[in-house]
C-alpha cells in the first residue's frame, strides 16, 4: 500500500490549492480516507475525512473553506483548500485505513505554507 501526496507549495492569504493523495496498493476500497495535518511541537490534527460510504466531516477550523472529495477511478483522493490563513501552515498528510486492516497508512506529507 503506498499514499502519495502532492500539490502543496506556499500561497498567499486568501489564497487556494488543493492537494492530491494517490493511492495503491489497496484490493478494495479503503473503510476511510483523511487529510491531517501538523506543525512542529504540536500534535497531528484531523483536518476531513471522508468514508467509503460518502459520509464526509471536517474539522471546525476549515468548515465552509476546505473540500474532501475522491475520485475512485483514479484512486486520488483530494482537498480542496480555499481562503487559506496563516494558521493553516502545516504539514498535510494523507491517511487511509483499509477494509481488513487494523492500522493506518500514511503518506510522506506535504507542506502547505501561508505567509502571514
Amino acid at each position: 500500500v503506498r499514499l502519495v501526496e502532492s500539490g502543496g507549495g506556499s500561497v498567499q492569504a486568501g489564497g487556494s490549492l488543493r492537494l492530491s493523495c494517490a493511492a495503491s496498493g489497496y484490493t478494495a476500497s479503503p473503510n476511510w480516507m483523511a487529510w491531517f495535518r501538523q506543525i512542529p511541537g504540536k500534535e497531528r490534527e484531523t483536518v476531513a475525512i471522508i468514508f467509503s460510504n460518502g459520509n464526509s466531516y471536517y474539522a471546525d477550523s476549515v468548515k465552509g473553506r476546505f473540500t474532501i472529495s475522491q475520485d475512485n477511478a483514479k484512486n486520488t483522493l483530494y482537498l480542496q483548500m480555499n481562503s487559506l490563513k496563516p494558521e493553516d501552515t502545516a504539514m498535510y498528510y494523507c491517511a487511509a485505513r483499509g477494509q481488513w486492516s487494523s492500522k493506518n497508512d500514511w503518506g510522506q506529507g506535504t507542506q502547505v505554507t501561508v505567509p502571514s
